[in-house]
């Protein structure tokens, strides 16, 4: 972009972000980095804001909009940012209420009433609820962030609406305040209650008239066209507006998609649970089949229908989610049906479910899963569908677009069919999945945005769609709303009549168009700011230099840009608490958009195109939103379509720090391995230093957190130790070669020495690696890829001997494991040693459980708690461990923690200390120091155990210590054994 064609934008987004500081309207953002995390929701759409704004008060929220009416600037409020139809970007001011004005401000038991600010989460509402035994009750599958401001502006259902309702029927009051500045409280209201507001005279009272006047005057079509069953959601609900209805404002906004007012705070209904719950899994040959099944199950008390086709499931990828699919009844479509009540009557219940399920056609087999723990991984499934279907099984985009329609539950078969043959006309694919129950569907589809045949072959599409769904009585949007997806294609769907009717309504409550312009009335193009699109020219006019890469990125093509669009913002790395998941520890402790993955994926998105964030690879905006980021991984495998950020971030820094000084961290801990064997010649001396009075000039130097200690590097190495010793055992298994990793080597020795007692205790000869060796993870989390790649080869090449042997590799440190498994294989691209290296490499509980038959575990009678390393998580997984704790008589705990926080090098270096401490004191920390002193603490990562002893009065423990104390003397004594001399 030249100067000149820069400027104007520049000074317009400089303008408004300096009139919004100065008029008191919270936290304001207008840099380029804030407006590239915000110009994408989960949608299609792409469209750059000038400010964002985070309100914190009541205040800030009526002055956002007193500036942005004065200046005539267009404002979108959004929540989480998660809708899939584009209503939550907009090219004026964007009104983020997630971050600070997300609180509960009632809650009352006894009426089973909420009040809320609209920032706030559903899941921290559905806590506060649960407290009471009482919930919300709709539930969308983005529960864990979607916040209920998002959820009123698209009348959001969920799962359990077939009990519950939708959104709309569980409002009861809203305050909101128009473009105009106009503060109302909206809920029902009666005749005489109409006409004494008009009577007051003031703005209110003109914009009540109005709305009664409409009502009087179409009260037909009011009754005809519009609210005729449960998820008919599309365009504006006026149906409330009824005198049979109450004239109900507050539920007539609901779903409203931010065009009409701004949410101050909404008073919703709670609802009691049943006591007891059942899954009931039903198998069919087909998705048409389940569809079909649908009416004849409805006459069932249920509090769930849902329906997944086998498309989604062939998608999964994740071990223990996979293994849960695995066992479902055969079948190539699967309906999850929901009970409830009491105990006693849910077999009962299910039974004749199961039973009126066999009398529909193309029924398969039925599962009732009463476990928990089951039932969740299943429902892990339909959570993850708007992620997991976002890449079919050919690796290839589908995308949101046509992705939430809705029909009479009893035409749901039929339409599914035409709309199958639909996709086969068009030659398109996409799994279907959704509330069934309700008649509907959800399906990513893989149209193709880059060329401008495949964009018209996505527009012809979605018209015909329309029409499709309008002749089987349907809505076009079931529940996500309308949206820049669809809004044009309302017409199809309601006529010229009713559109009118939708436009006058608009014109009452927002006559000068400054709230989300372009959706449901006056619409953008459904085929306009697409987010990827072969229409738009990236600026500046010359082309963005091709962003070659060091990682192959094999799954992207090779793209670095197709890679960071596999973030299609479902938003599931802004979830606050961790729930067995590691994704996104900074997050969790900022709640701020620049540190989730997706902010980040956002950013680097950016980058490749060019327009905002302009400098490529040396981008700063980039580079500064990467540095919270921990490489913990834990997105690679808890991101639903597979985002990892860890290998982005070394591939950013790589590029970024080409042939320029580095940060003084990544000389210090990028290199920690080959320094280490520096201090190992002189540990005591080491130790001395990074412990005296020049302490602080030494961390100063090495970009290391003042408040962190350095760790003490041990008297001798365990490679010293293990090269001076004497083989115990028979070694009648063969041999297997230990990993020995820089961390345990130089500064936990013990850890190694314990593995070397297991392994010989189970029939094992040990050996170690020839030399001195790497598995490069420092050089790769500090992006120093070149050396990296150089280390990786020398080490798939030490070890082929042993690999093309058939020789195990066991690790012990998961950070190091991981790596030789993922990161050393797409290093050496091709390398055939690398991937013998990586299909070698195991954990000691994967070799003990599964490679090791008959070798009995020692009896340990303790109880402990784990903490998995994030690499293990996101890798190999905790099932091997938690087995064979479980053969040992461990009475074990995994810790539902994500992340430690420490995370190799991240929490030592200057500036993170704070954040790093914070993200283990969410469960960790706490957790460690309320276990009773009897309690092991379980850590076989060394970040973990340094995290744990440098914050807590406890120290961890290896999973091979725990191991090699309990067996007998004379066979781990050689983990305590001075080298012979």
């Amino acid at each position: 972009m030249t100067a000149t064609a820069q400027g104007p934008e520049r000074l317009e987004a400089a303008a408004v972000t300096d009139a919004l500081a100065r008029g008191d309207c919270g936290e304001v953002h207008g840099d380029a980095a804030r407006r590239a995390q915000y110009s994408a929701d989960a949608s299609n759409y792409r469209r750059i804001p000038l400010a964002v704004v985070f309100p914190r008060e009541r205040r800030h929220v009526l002055n956002t909009i007193a500036v942005c009416r004065r200046l005539g600037v267009p404002i979108t409020s959004r929540g989480a940012g998660t809708s899939t139809s584009g209503q939550a970007v907009g090219s004026g001011v964007v009104l983020d209420f997630s971050r600070y004005f997300n609180r509960l401000l009632a809650l009352d038991p006894l009426a089973r009433t909420a009040t809320v600010q609209p920032g706030i989460v559903l899941d921290d509402l559905q806590r506060a609820a649960g407290e009471h035994g009482l919930l919300f009750g709709a539930d969308p599958s983005t529960h864990s962030r979607c916040t209920l401001g998002g959820m009123i502006g698209n009348n959001a259902c969920g799962s359990h609406s077939v009990a519950w309702g939708r959104t709309a029927e569980n409002v009861l009051e809203l305050e909101v305040v128009t473009y105009r500045g106009t503060v109302l409280r909206l809920g029902e209201m009666t005749r005489a209650e109409i006409d004494e507001a008009v009577a007051v005279g003031d703005d209110r009272a003109e914009l009540i008239a109005a709305l009664h006047r409409l009502a009087e005057r179409n009260l037909a079509t009011l009754r005809t066209r519009l609210g005729r069953f449960p998820r008919q959601v599309s365009g504006y609900a006026l149906e409330h507006l009824l005198p049979e209805r109450r004239f109900d404002l507050a539920r007539a906004l609901v779903g409203s998609e931010g065009t009409l007012a701004v949410i101050l705070s909404a008073t919703v209904r709670l609802v009691a649970p049943p006591a007891s719950r059942a899954l009931v899994v039903l198998g069919y040959r087909d998705a048409c089949a389940a569809a079909d099944a649908v009416p004849a199950l409805l006459k069932h008390d249920l509090l769930a229908l849902e329906g997944l086709d086998q498309a989604l499931t062939d998608i999964v990828t994740r071990p223990e989610t996979r293994q849960a699919i695995d066992t479902l009844p055969r079948a190539q479509a699967w309906l999850f049906a929901e009970i409830g009540g009491q105990e006693d009557e849910l077999s009962r219940l299910a039974e004749e479910l199961t039973a009126a399920a066999g009398r529909t056609a193309g029924f398969t087999g039925h599962e009732i899963v009463t476990d928990r723990g089951r039932a969740r991984q299943l429902w892990r499934i339909r959570e993850d569908g708007a992620g997991l279907a976002t890449r079919l099984p050919d690796g290839s985009e589908a995308w949101p677009g046509w992705e939430d329609a809705a029909v009479p539950p009893d035409q749901l078969g039929s339409y599914l069919r035409q709309f199958n043959e639909l996709l086969t006309r068009h030659r398109l694919q996409g799994a279907v999945y959704g509330h069934f129950g309700e008649g509907c569907l959800h399906v990513r589809i893989n149209f193709d945005f880059t060329t401008e045949h495949g964009t018209a072959v996505f527009r012809a599409f979605v018209t015909e769609a329309a029409q499709l769904v309008a002749d089987h009585g349907g809505s076009l949007s079931g529940e996500h709303g309308d949206g820049q997806a669809r809004s044009e294609l309302l017409p199809l769907m309601y006529g010229p009549a009713v559109i009118a009717l939708f436009e006058q309504f608009k014109g009452v409550w927002d006559p000068d168009n400054g709230l989300n312009p372009g959706m449901i009335v006056n619409p953008l193009p459904v085929d306009g700011n697409l987010r990827v699109s072969p229409h738009r020219t990236p600026l500046p006019p010359a082309p963005v230099p091709p962003l070659t890469t060091v990682f192959p990125f094999h799954a992207d093509d090779g793209d670095f840009a197709k890679a960071t669009r596999r973030c299609v913002g479902v938003g599931k790395c802004r979830t606050a608490a961790p729930r067995g998941d590691v994704m996104c520890p900074s997050y969790r402790v900022t709640l701020d958009e620049k540190d989730s993955t997706r902010g980040r994926a956002r950013l680097l998105y950016e980058m490749t195109q060019g327009e905002v964030i302009t400098d490529g690879w040396r981008s700063t905006e980039v580079r500064d939103a990467l540095d919270l980021c921990l490489s913990c991984k834990g997105c690679s495998t808890d991101c639903p379509v597979g985002v990892d950020m860890a290998t982005y971030k070394s591939e950013f820094l790589h590029h970024h720090y080409e042939g320029r000084l580095r940060p003084a961290s990544h000389y210090s801990m990028g290199w920690l391995p080959l320094l280490s064997r520096l201090a190992a010649r002189m540990p005591r001396l080491v130790n001395a230093l990074t412990a005296s009075r020049l302490a602080p000039v030494v961390k100063r130097l090495g970009g290391i957190a003042a408040e962190r200690d350095v760790p003490r590097f041990a008297d001798q190495t365990f490679l010293a130790w293990f090269r001076a010793r004497t083989a115990e055992g028979d070694g009648h298994r063969g041999p297997v070669m230990l990993w020995v990793d820089s961390f345990n080597d130089h500064f936990t020795p013990d850890v190694l020495k314990a593995g070397v007692a297991v392994l010989e205790h189970a029939g094992y000869r040990v050996q170690v690696p020839d030399g001195t060796q790497c598995c490069g993870l420092t050089w790769i989390t500090t992006g120093q890829l070149g050396m990296a790649r150089r280390i990786a080869r020398r080490t798939a090449t030490a070890l082929a001997p042993a690999t093309r042997a058939g020789t195990p590799v066991v690790g012990l440190e998961p950070s190091c494991t991981a790596a030789l498994r993922t990161d050393l294989p797409e290093l050496l691209d091709g390398d055939s040693d690398a991937r013998a290296l990586a299909r070698s490499t195991l954990t000691l509980a994967e070799l003990l459980l599964h490679r090791t038959p008959g070798w009995q575990p020692p009896c340990i009678a303790a109880r402990s708690l784990s903490q998995t390393h994030c690499h293990q998580h996101a890798t190999s997984g905790f099932t091997a461990d938690s087995a064979l704790l479980e053969a040992m008589g461990v009475d074990n705990s995994v810790l539902n923690s994500g992340c430690c926080g420490l995370a190799g090098n991240f929490g030592f270096e200057r500036g993170h200390y704070d954040v790093s401490v914070a993200a283990g004191e969410q469960v960790l920390l706490p957790a460690v120091r309320a276990a009773a002193p009897d309690t092991v603490v379980l850590a076989d990562g060394f970040s973990c155990r340094t995290q744990i002893a440098q914050r807590t009065d406890r120290s961890g423990t290896h999973l091979a210590e725990l191991i090699a104390r309990a067996l007998p003397r004379h066979l781990s004594s050689s983990a305590d054994k001075e080298p012979a001399l």
